[in-house]
């Protein structure tokens, strides 16, 4: 199933009755209600609100980044409460540039759950029905089976990695917080050693992805020479690094893998190097 649905594609969907699970995924790191009362004030017909904190993260033990995978008899649990079967379609969307979106169609693909999809261009493209009704979620009657993510990469190959470097790491944060300027969010400023930096906004025009064939270009020229089995996605906190992987996999360059803890995780622990 293609990554991206665009929001004709969506409304097709809806004006026929197909089953379909919307999920609006907005969310501010700088005010963690702000979606929610986004949802509250208007959202696609249909969409339930999920939360990066609540639903898509574990609790953070101080060493295991900002927004830690939940693991995988959570996972499950959450599933359940929020109704995500194995056929149930899935589409997200945020107006964040799909990063929180993109986590949601991440942690999904990771289990081996293949209808997801993104709404291209997110809340910021969609431009018909607006609607203000609450959804709750409907739970599924039993708990789905157990799935380990496929594709995530733990902390320790990262450190393995920078020693023999063997594999790439890309970083989606941005360049000024790449390379240790203007840090906010984290108590350490830099990057892990040996990474490439690719913002994950430069993925998109306005808010919608480029196009495949310009995505696969830009990637392909990022990683001359590098296979993509070998890349390992990076941000903060596991959630903009997404978004770099599914622009890849849009491109048709699939099978890169994320590093979920990121830099967050990454600095939490001095003994780990630090580059500028």
């Amino acid at each position: 199933m293609n990554p991206l649905i665009t929001t004709n594609q969506l409304q097709e969907l809806l004006d026929n009755g197909a089953n379909v699970l919307i999920c609006d995924c907005r969310f501010d790191l700088a005010k963690v209600s702000a979606g929610r009362e986004a949802y509250a004030h208007g959202h696609i017909p249909r969409a339930i609100y999920v939360d990066l904190d609540t639903d898509l993260s574990a609790a953070k033990t101080g060493t295991n980044g900002r927004h830690p995978l939940p693991d995988s008899d959570d996972w499950a649990s959450t599933r359940q409460r929020l109704g995500i079967g194995f056929n149930t379609h899935v589409i997200a969307y945020d107006s964040q540039g799909s990063a929180f979106a993109s986590r949601l169609w991440w942690m999904l693909r990771a289990i081996g759950h293949d209808k997801v999809q993104v709404l291209d261009g997110g809340w910021d493209a969609w431009r018909k029905e607006v609607s203000t009704a609450i959804v709750s979620p409907a739970p599924l009657a039993n708990k789905p089976d157990l799935m380990s993510y496929q594709g995530l990469v733990l902390v320790e190959e990262v450190v393995k990695n920078v020693a023999s470097r063997r594999r790439i790491v890309i970083d989606a944060r941005p360049p000024d917080r790449f390379h240790g300027q203007n840090e906010t969010l984290d108590p350490v400023a830099g990057h892990i050693p040996g990474s490439l930096n690719r913002f994950f906004r430069n993925n998109l025009e306005g808010s919608e992805f480029k196009p495949a064939a310009i995505l696969g270009k830009e990637f392909s020229e990022l990683l001359v020479n590098i296979r993509v089995s070998d890349v390992i996605h990076s941000c903060g906190s596991g959630v903009t690094a997404c978004v770099n992987l599914l622009a890849m996999e849009h491109a048709g360059l699939g099978g890169s893998r994320l590093y979920a803890g990121s830099w967050s995780e990454w600095c939490a622990d001095p003994k780990r190097p630090v580059e500028l």
